[in-house]
C-alpha cells in the first residue's frame, strides 16, 4: 500500500498498475539538487515495494524539460571529496532506476541533458517527445557526466557516438536520438504520455516474474562475456519454471484465453 504520496519536487499519479513519477520543479527546468533525488529515491523503493505497481513512467514537469540536469548553484563551489560523494549520490539514483524490479519508462518531453539524460539512460525503454532534446555538455562546464553517462551512453549508442556527443558537448534532437537508438519511439507532444501508458499497460499485462527476471538478465549479462550470460539466463529460465505464472501463462495460450498472471 503506497503512503508517502505527498513530496515537494516529484509528484506520483497512479493510473491502474502504472505509476507516473514527474520530476517537479519547472521553474528551473526540473533540476536535479539533492532534494529532488533524496524524494525520488524514497518514491522509487516504495513503488518497487508495492505488488500493485507493475511499471513506471519517468517524466518532467511542464512542456519544456524532462530535466535540465544538475543544479549548477549546486556544483559551483564543490570540494573534490563534494564533488565524489555528489557524482555517486547520482549514480545511486541512476542504479536505482536501473534496478527496479518493475520496468521504468522514460517519456522525455523536452530537454534531458546532463544529469537529466543520464537518468533517462538509467531507464529501460525511453519515448521522446518530437520536441525532446538530448545532451551531455558537461564539457562546456569544465566537468565530466557523473550520473553514469560515461558508461551507460557508449553500451547504448556505441562508443564513437558517446565519445562524440560527450567530447563535444553537442544536445541532439528527437529523431537523431532515435536514428543512433538513444530512444526507442518518438511522438508528438501531445501523445507522449499517452503512448507511454499504451506501452506500461501492455508491459503491465504480462508475467511479473519474468518481466523482473527478463530485465534482471539483459541488466546483469551486459556486465558478462557471452558464456557466462548464457548460464544466467539458463538459471533465470529454470527459476521463472517454477511459478505458477508459468502454468497459468502455457495453459492459457493452449486453452486460447488471455492469461491472468498473479505475480506467483
Amino acid at each position: 500500500m503506497l503512503t508517502a504520496m505527498n513530496y515537494k519536487n516529484i509528484k506520483i499519479e497512479l493510473n491502474g498498475s502504472t505509476a507516473i513519477l514527474t520530476l517537479h520543479r519547472p521553474e528551473v527546468l526540473n533540476a536535479l539538487n539533492a532534494e529532488i533525488k533524496e524524494e525520488a529515491s524514497k518514491a522509487l523503493k516504495e513503488l518497487n515495494d508495492s505488488p500493485n505497481i507493475l511499471a513506471v513512467i519517468l517524466t518532467g514537469s511542464g512542456e519544456k524539460a524532462f530535466s535540465a540536469g544538475a543544479d549548477i548553484n549546486e556544483l559551483k563551489n564543490l570540494t573534490p571529496m563534494e564533488g565524489l560523494e555528489r557524482s555517486l549520490s547520482g549514480q545511486k539514483l541512476s542504479l536505482q532506476i536501473e534496478s527496479l524490479d518493475k520496468p521504468v519508462i522514460a517519456a522525455v518531453n523536452g530537454f534531458a541533458l546532463g544529469g537529466g539524460c543520464e537518468l533517462a539512460l538509467a531507464c529501460d525503454i525511453r519515448i521522446a517527445s518530437e520536441k525532446a532534446k538530448f545532451g551531455q555538455p558537461e564539457v562546456n562546464l569544465g566537468i565530466i557526466p557523473g550520473f553514469g553517462g560515461t558508461q551507460r551512453l557508449p553500451r547504448i549508442v556505441g562508443k564513437g557516438k558517446a565519445m562524440e556527443l560527450i567530447l563535444t558537448g553537442d544536445i541532439i534532437d528527437a529523431q537523431e536520438a532515435l536514428r543512433i537508438g538513444l530512444v526507442e519511439k518518438i511522438a508528438p507532444p501531445e501523445k507522449l504520455m499517452e503512448t507511454a501508458k499504451e506501452m506500461a499497460q501492455k508491459i503491465a499485462a504480462k508475467g511479473p516474474i519474468a518481466i523482473k527476471l527478463c530485465k534482471k538478465a539483459i541488466h546483469e549479462g551486459l556486465q558478462m562475456d557471452i558464456d557466462r550470460g548464457l548460464a544466467l539466463e539458463s538459471s533465470y529460465f529454470g527459476a521463472v519454471c517454477s511459478t505458477k505464472d508459468k502454468l497459468e501463462g502455457l495453459s492459457a495460450f493452449l486453452e486460447k484465453r488471455k492469461p491472468q498472471f498473479k505475480g506467483e
